[in-house]
């Protein structure tokens, strides 16, 4: 099964203005993405190039899966960014 999860800001121009703080949690985050990706569970993540969202592709074998994927990452956790969970399927990749 497939899903994307949307992460979001809960400030404006979060890139430009977050703290110290922020960017650890942040760089946290990236390397959370690196052991999912590591582990064959991303197929893919990345921002919205304006900061406004994150997306993260995931393949699991259940939505509960899913969902504890998303609420462990650590940007999820620290409560910097809201999450949200959806189906989803890849229908066309490039190669």
């Amino acid at each position: 099964m497939q899903f994307i999860y949307f992460i979001r800001p809960h400030k404006e121009n979060f890139a430009e203005t977050m703290s110290e703080e922020e960017g650890n949690i942040m760089g946290t985050h990236f390397l959370y993405l690196q052991e999912l990706l590591n582990a064959g569970k991303l197929i893919l993540a990345g921002p919205e190039t304006t900061g406004k969202f994150g997306i993260a592709i995931i393949e699991t074998e259940s939505e509960d899966e899913a969902r504890d994927i998303m609420m462990n990452d650590p940007a999820v956790k620290s409560g910097i960014v809201t999450p949200e969970l959806y189906p989803y399927r890849v229908s066309l990749l490039r190669k």
